[in-house]
């Protein structure tokens, strides 16, 4: 048995969210504070010819962690570049990236690594989606051809990333087609006291504004036991006041102990992205 403490992070290219100012430094600690085993991070930088403190962010941060590197560039600049990158504490065997584009003004792309947990082959794809609707359901088809092609059904994956998917419509695509649960619909019930209570004053709120005739805008995601359970995603952005669900942790073959979402400080600082926080426990 092997417990993976999984942090999904959209880092905005190492500045914070107001003003601007450089926040690698003060990511890099937070994060040590985590002792995360596997970091799923978008909007790193790879390349940034123009300040030098935030070139190579993956590498900056990985060598602060102790953790291997791979990175996925997607948008190139003159001078910078940036896309997804996977930190992991664990033999990183393969990894590829895959150009998920919708259109060019968003370049967009699909990081696949296969990390080695002890005997198991874990699948770890971290995603960054556009902000269009249309285009997000050609990503996440992508996505899903992608996963039937070359994850054999017996070994376990995680899928986590920036999704933007603000009305959790992509839900039954990754539930009922793939057969995966988000981390935080499959939680033990209780285990984050504050999570709890913001989700039963959602519900309320949901009840109390819905009329007769309103589509419902929370899709079910399946429950530990098999059932569908009404739990919508956690608020990440933006991070000083949260308000839109945008990031995800999807998984299959594991056992959820804990998730959680970092509010507060010094994550309201940090990036425009509040951090997701799971324990996996993989039998």
């Amino acid at each position: 048995m092997s417990i993976l403490r999984v942090v999904s992070y959209n880092i905005h290219k190492g500045r914070s969210a107001t003003g601007g100012r450089e926040s690698l430094a003060d990511l890099r600690l937070g994060l040590y504070g985590l002792r995360p085993d596997l970091l799923f991070l978008q909007e790193v930088q790879g390349r940034n010819q123009v300040h030098g403190s935030l070139d190579a962010q993956h590498e900056f941060l990985a060598a602060a962690l102790h953790l291997q590197a791979v990175y996925g560039c997607n948008a190139v600049r003159a001078e910078t570049d940036h896309g997804n990158a996977l930190l992991s504490r664990y033999p990183i065997l393969f990894h590829e990236n895959q150009d998920i584009s919708d259109h060019r003004l968003e370049q967009r792309g699909l990081l696949h690594s296969v990390i080695q947990v002890d005997d198991a082959r874990v699948h770890c794809i971290v995603v960054h989606l556009g902000l269009l609707a249309s285009g997000r359901m050609r990503q996440v088809r992508a996505l899903a051809e992608r996963i039937r092609r070359m994850v054999p059904d017996n070994e376990p994956l995680l899928i986590a990333g920036d999704f933007n998917d603000w009305t959790n419509r992509l839900a039954p695509l990754f539930v009922e087609q793939l057969g995966l649960s988000e981390v935080f619909a499959v939680a033990p019930q209780g285990v984050d006291e504050v999570y709890r209570l913001r989700r039963k004053v959602a519900r309320l709120r949901q009840r109390l504004s819905w009329r007769p005739g309103e589509p419902h805008i929370v899709v079910p995601t399946l429950g530990i036991n098999g059932h569908a359970r009404l739990t919508p995603p956690p608020r990440t952005f933006p991070a000083i006041f949260p308000w839109l669900r945008l990031d995800r942790i999807y998984q299959r073959g594991f056992a959820v102990r804990r998730a959680r979402v970092l509010h507060g400080a010094p994550w309201k600082r940090l990036s425009d992205h509040a951090p997701l926080v799971a324990e996996l426990e993989l039998p």
